[in-house]
């Protein structure tokens, strides 16, 4: 047992909050826990409140580490604390109360019944558990936010490339991880320097390392040898080899140390947890985890138990993760569990997003869209895990989830996601390969640019679509190939296509865009070909509404307004329309209403703001589709740097700074 208060430990980032909390509760509470995960910086929080309790108060400290206390050492320890403070007025620090596991209650409840004058200040993965314990969680440092590409946000484990997005020093260096990176990298490495070049990567690396101090410790101090981009690599291929060594209390052994401190049923809800990609919350774990022989009660009460031990989930109240190393011991001791134990929970895990994905299809038919949105992006950590065509479940069990969240993929804007999706699960499906499947992944590929490389596909697909019996698919292909047309300014072409859709489609399809979102789709053909035939709505629609078919209607009438000559009324209709398409992310929505404002802003004679708003989409519009019309009277009408540099702008602009009625 240590007697005094360990050495200063370096630095002390992000903990101002923390430290005023915790000597505020050590007035009024005798009993006060700073509860953590290993490595989330519980002991140094305990070095520095001791210390600034010392300088203003005189506090007596005395300082007891439970490192190397047995299992079997409580009465032991119990009897030399009360040896040592019996009649003094101190404060007890007890570090690492989860190495004497249920025995850490019974010693502090001795203690502060014998020791009237004493107050204790704990620090533990877990709470102590004695009455009037007043715990405190301490958090992770604050990390840079996950980038938005065409990518939800979720707290996956993301693959190196994919992760070390770029970023500026301005975006990342005011964060608390990284600054507590640099100082450690900068002290391995006195020539280091957060730079544009590696500002993206560092940031990367902090959020994979959930903003532990200990971890980042750990990697920062091999930056001599690693660049960050070069760590984030090796941290992805391999957790623990990556995080082994050191003298911090976040790598491999740490995490073992974690798992074999708790009793049988939290080692097995630990291994059993290490399946979640992402976070999850108490419906979750009894639903995948809770069955023999932890049974969804005992699941339950062991998840209560360990939660102190775990991250919890930013903004989203009852979810927890596992740290990183620790949901990589979990999953390798899960992989090799007897009796087909990783199997089982895979399954049920697997089964559990194929049903996500079904109920989020399912709200987005009944008109509840942006509900339907928010419950696929929560679950994307989960649900892209299931979608390996790797798994037991194959390519078949891939595509039962992607295909439901054909909304998730088009409407919603994750269009590259989605379709690598598919196309890695129809790679590996063995011949014939599911209509609907084809379908789908021609819709991706097409918007994506590449309407000619669909073409195999939407052969393959109507006649699969044939085979089956799939009517729906039939007229989603019609839908598809007029979507093209329009695409390839043909709406003669497309109108016909969409009119076929339109037949052929069932009234309540199983899957894939309702009725409203094709007949959208003919509106929009003829607002080029025959304006005065498109429908004008006298009412709100009976029934649910469907807001994605909602906003192309909306581009529609804007379309007829312009040819009108109203573009007052057409401005109107594009800015309701792109209220819709930016809380979906519709991303091709977006462009193509975009680029009818840029029309009606280069009509009035305002061609740098036209400008501005075509470079504001110019990523996001089909790579296939035929120049914006607006950008032919540009080339018309400005001088080409001047209307370069427009573009340029409007490219680094926000849309909503673009058009502040938005």
């Amino acid at each position: 047992m240590r007697q005094s208060v360990p050495a200063e430990l370096s630095s002390f980032i992000g903990r101002e909050r923390e430290l005023s909390r915790t000597a505020t509760l050590l007035a009024t509470a005798r009993l006060v826990t700073l509860a953590g995960p290993a490595g989330i910086g519980k002991t140094r929080l305990a070095v520095r409140t001791v210390r600034t309790l010392g300088r203003s108060r005189g506090t007596d400290v005395v300082w007891a580490d439970m490192v190397g206390v047995p299992r079997d050492g409580g009465a032991a320890l119990e009897r030399e604390l009360v040896r040592r403070l019996d009649g003094r007025e101190a404060l007890l620090v007890l570090d690492g109360c989860e190495q004497l596991g249920a025995e850490a209650g019974r010693l502090v409840s001795a203690l502060l019944v014998r020791l009237p004058r004493l107050r204790i200040l704990a620090t533990s993965q877990r709470a102590v558990g004695p009455a009037g314990e007043a715990l405190l969680r301490v958090p992770p440092l604050s990390v840079p936010p996950q980038p938005a590409p065409d990518a939800a946000p979720g707290p996956a484990r993301p693959s190196a490339a994919s992760a070390a997005s770029v970023a500026s020093v301005a975006e990342v260096a005011g964060y608390e991880a990284v600054r507590l990176y640099e100082e450690r990298a900068r002290g391995a490495d006195p020539s280091f320097e957060l730079t544009e070049r590696n500002a993206g990567a560092v940031a990367a690396l902090c959020r994979a390392l959930d903003g532990i101090p200990g971890a980042l410790e750990l990697a920062a101090g091999r930056a001599h040898r690693h660049a960050p981009a070069e760590a984030l690599r090796l941290l992805t291929a391999d957790p623990l080899e990556f995080l082994s060594g050191g003298a911090g209390r976040a790598g491999g052994a740490d995490a073992l140390r974690t798992c074999s401190l708790a009793p049988p049923d939290e080692r097995l809800l630990w291994d059993r947890l290490s399946v979640f990609a992402g976070s999850f919350d108490r419906d979750a774990v009894v639903e995948v985890c809770g069955f023999a022989p932890l049974g969804p009660r005992r699941a339950a009460e062991a998840l209560e138990r360990i939660t102190p031990a775990l991250l919890e989930d930013a903004g989203r109240p009852g979810r927890h993760r596992l740290p990183l190393s620790v949901r990589a011991l979990a999953a390798r001791r899960l992989a090799l569990a007897p009796d087909g134990d990783g199997a089982t929970v895979a399954r049920r895990h697997r089964e559990r997003c194929r049903a996500t994905a079904e109920r989020a299809a399912r709200l987005w038919r009944s008109g509840a869209q942006r509900e339907a949105r928010a419950l696929a992006v929560a679950e994307l950590p989960e649900l892209r895990a299931a979608m390996d065509p790797l798994a037991p479940a194959g390519p078949g069990g891939a595509l039962e989830i992607a295909v439901p969240l054909w909304f998730l993929w088009s409407p919603c804007g994750l269009v590259t996601e989605g379709r690598r999706h598919l196309e890695r699960a129809l790679a590996l499906h063995p011949a014939p390969r599911p209509a609907r499947a084809l379908w789908l992944a021609a819709w991706l590929v097409a918007s994506s640019g590449e309407a000619e490389a669909a073409d195999p596909l939407l052969v393959e697909a109507w006649t699969a679509a044939v085979q089956e019996g799939e009517d729906a698919c039939v007229a989603y292909l019609a839908h598809l190939r007029g979507l093209v047309a329009l695409w390839r300014d043909r709406p003669w072409e497309a109108a016909a296509e969409f009119r076929d859709a339109l037949e052929l489609l069932p009234a309540e399809p199983e899957f894939g865009p309702g009725p409203e979102a094709l007949r959208a789709a003919l509106t929009m053909a003829l607002a080029h070909t025959d304006p005065a035939s498109v429908p004008v709505e006298d009412g709100p629609p009976d029934g649910p509404v469907d807001l994605w078919a909602r906003s192309w209607t909306g581009y529609a009438h804007a379309l007829v307004q312009r040819r009108e000559g109203r573009p007052a009324l057409a401005r109107a209709e594009l800015l309701r329309a792109l209220e819709i398409q930016l809380l979906l992310g519709d991303g091709l929505g977006q462009a193509l209403s975009v680029e009818l404002l840029a029309e009606l802003e280069a009509d009035a004679g305002c061609y740098e703001e036209s400008a501005r708003l075509l470079g504001a989409v110019a990523g996001t519009r089909p790579a296939s589709a035929c120049l914006p019309r607006a950008e032919r009277v540009l080339r018309a009408r400005m001088d080409p740097e001047a209307l370069r540099a427009a573009l340029a702008e409007g490219a680094g602009t926000p849309l909503r700074t673009l058009l502040p009625e938005l």
